[in-house]
């Protein structure tokens, strides 16, 4: 009998994919557990394993096509005579702010039709009483100051998106004759004197590029950011590593200044416990956590990914550097878990391995606060009323102006110069 997959709910709040491969072909035989297509998510690029044995019938979707959480995306034909029942009675997975899943068993507090009959007209019915949507999605329309029982949701059963709102926003903002706005391509080719295509070239935004471009978007619009740069001589600290970085190698360990950064970091967020927190505007309240989740940012291949070292106030110098060396090299191999890449309480970006030198980090949304590191340089310094060469680090910290003064800020990169200049106090505190 023919079975029905619907691209499955991969968790992590993923609501849909671009498929960037296809691992089978109509007419192939396919077993449990094999992996019908690479889909490209908002975080990793995964593949999705076939829940039957069976003959593939048919690709429902091309390579580069959007699906989303519930769409049938391939059809299987099975020995099993009771698979077309269960595919067609299963009802579509919709996260809401009540519903609750476990296997395809979900409890809402909305009405969700276990077929795509009559759709249409079911969807407007329960949109009247309360639109389908993420917490996260009404938090982004609040922040956007749209009405999100307004705007027609494109997703599974009229879900509203995050495109949604977006788009939304922008309507109820561009108030601008569409006359005066656009230069069409003809228009540009002849000011550039040139034919069209031969100057510029389209690509278009992957999964993960257009993910961090809403990100960025929602942080830098959200979070009224302010930035406080500094130098510290880790003259000491250069020595230190200097000295144990060979030895650690035999025990497969790259010592790096990351550990330490990471150890001091943790030691100003416990005195200073907003820049470990975050802003619940709705409920008027500061959420200051109590653990210490470190995101690592990491250039990859496919955009900037945050993984994330849990309990990080737990762990030595030594294991510190594992286990950044760990998710760093799993986040550009693509290996990395989606459950490693959400949750961070507060982010350090090395934006210095690259050769930057200052730089204004954005905030990790939601978060508070996120400390950028520069480039270490020899340059001469004033130390004891002598000039001399020193090992320099700048610092940038970026953090959340509504709940964190400048003199906060201060008193952050003051902490971490300390404990940094001086890294067997740092040893010894930590």
């Amino acid at each position: 009998m023919k079975f029905e997959f619907k691209f499955p709910d991969i968790g992590e709040g993923i609501h849909e994919g671009v498929i960037t491969k296809w691992l089978v072909e109509e007419g192939s035989e396919i077993k449990e557990g094999d992996s019908v297509a690479e889909v490209e998510t908002d975080k990793v690029t995964t593949e999705i394993p076939s829940p039957r044995t069976g003959t593939v019938l048919k690709l429902l979707a091309k390579k580069g096509d959007t699906i989303n959480v519930g769409q049938v995306f391939v059809t299987i034909e099975t020995e099993d005579a009771s698979e077309e029942a269960v595919s067609n009675g299963a009802p579509e997975v919709v996260e809401e702010e009540t519903a609750g899943v476990v296997g395809e068993v979900i409890a809402s507090s909305e009405v969700i039709p276990s077929s795509t009959e009559g759709f249409e007209k079911k969807t407007e019915a329960i949109s009247a009483e309360k639109v389908l949507a993420t917490p996260v999605a009404r938090a982004l329309a609040k922040d956007l100051g749209v009405d999100i029982n307004k705007i027609k949701g494109t997703g599974p059963n009229g879900r509203v998106m995050k495109e949604d709102i977006y788009n939304a926003s922008r309507k109820e903002t561009d108030k601008e004759p569409e006359e005066k706005a656009k230069l069409t391509d003809k228009a540009v080719s002849a000011i550039l004197h040139t034919a069209p295509g031969e100057r510029v070239e389209r690509v278009p935004l992957t999964r993960i590029r257009k993910t961090i471009s809403e990100k960025m978007t929602q942080s830098r619009f959200t979070i009224p950011h302010t930035t406080a740069m500094d130098e510290v001589d880790i003259s000491k600290l250069y020595d230190l590593r200097k000295r144990y970085k060979d030895s650690l190698k035999d025990e497969d360990v790259n010592l790096t200044y990351m550990p330490f950064v990471i150890k001091a970091a943790i030691s100003a967020l416990k005195e200073l416990p907003e820049f470990n927190a975050s802003l619940d505007m709705e409920n008027d309240e500061l959420i200051l956590k109590k653990y210490y989740d470190i995101g690592i940012a990491a250039d990859t291949d496919r955009g900037l990914m945050v993984p994330v070292i849990r309990e990080a106030d737990r762990l030595s110098i030594v294991q510190l550097a594992k286990a950044v060396e760990d998710i760093s090299t799993r986040a550009k191999n693509n290996t990395i878990e989606l459950a490693e890449l959400k949750g961070s309480t507060f982010t350090i970006t090395n934006y210095g391995s690259i050769g930057g030198y200052f730089g204004i980090p954005i905030i990790n949304y939601p978060e508070s606060g996120v400390l950028g590191l520069g480039r270490v340089t020899k340059k001469p310094i004033v130390r004891d009323d002598e000039i001399v060469i020193a090992h320099v680090l700048p610092l940038s910290l970026s953090y959340d102006h509504r709940i964190i003064d400048g003199a906060s800020g201060a008193r952050f990169l003051n902490k971490v110069k300390e404990l940094l200049s001086e890294p067997e106090l740092l040893l010894l505190k930590s």
